[in-house]
């Protein structure tokens, strides 16, 4: 999609059409799971109310619960009944990244990413940054996954491939690439060198400049020497 716009109306299309299937099976589910498809209309109702407000990443995460509880029941074998064609499938959405020390801005990328369709991230390994920033990563990459994987906005978190960047990118097969501020990458250039290993192109898009928060940081550097020049290293000795 092309804008903010477009993804709030995909949202609407969205919820709707879980709604509408919700519809189509309840005389279909036993009784017993009553509960779960109220609470996939809930978070339908949810996505919508979120749409009104412009919450367009909240709004998608919603819709994307209620597809998941709805989703459970085909799984466990409970429903038969198969989806209509799915016109509100949402794009998959790629984003790579080392989320150091998570903070507000990298909640807002995560948002802004998230608002494209669903959000698959993908964490840099310990190994990686020690060899392309010549640097240790404060939280290990498990400790990273976990922390990213527990965001609203993101559907599927995943350690990166310590030897081919490119593997994660062919796993997710997405159909658009966000990248952060400070990436070091030529948009044209990498969809060109993603499209030749995928088969396909993907728009890539990249976020606006630096999010501040508490008092000017922009960046987990910035945490860092906040707590060294402050009275926090002395107070821990």
């Amino acid at each position: 999609m092309s804008s903010i716009g477009d993804s709030c109306e995909r949202a609407r299309r969205y919820a709707n059409g879980v709604l509408r299937f919700l519809d189509e099976i309840r005389e279909k589910v036993p009784p017993e799971y009553s509960e779960l498809l109220d609470a996939a209309e809930r978070y339908s109702m949810d996505a919508i109310y979120y749409v009104d407000k412009g919450d367009c990443g909240t709004a998608l995460s919603a819709a994307s619960y209620a597809e998941g509880l709805v989703d459970s029941l085909e799984y466990t074998g409970v429903l038969e009944a198969e989806w209509p064609v799915r016109e509100w499938e949402e794009e998959r959405v790629f984003l790579a990244g080392t989320f150091d020390l998570l903070h507000p801005g990298h909640v807002e990328l995560l948002k802004f990413a998230s608002s494209f369709g669903k959000l698959y991230v993908v964490i840099a390994r310990d190994n990686t940054i020690r060899e392309e920033k010549r640097k240790e990563p404060i939280l290990d990459e498990e400790s990273r996954l976990r922390v990213i994987s527990s965001i609203r906005y993101v559907y599927e978190a995943m350690l990166g491939d310590p030897a081919d960047k490119l593997k994660s990118v062919e796993k997710v097969n997405p159909d658009i690439i966000v990248l952060g501020p400070d990436q070091p990458f030529d948009e044209e250039e990498l969809a060109r060198i993603v499209e030749a290993r995928i088969g396909k192109r993907p728009r890539v898009v990249r976020f606006k400049g630096k999010v501040s928060f508490s008092g000017g940081l922009r960046s987990t550097s910035d945490i860092i020497r906040k707590i060294c020049q402050g009275s926090y290293c002395s107070s821990t000795r």
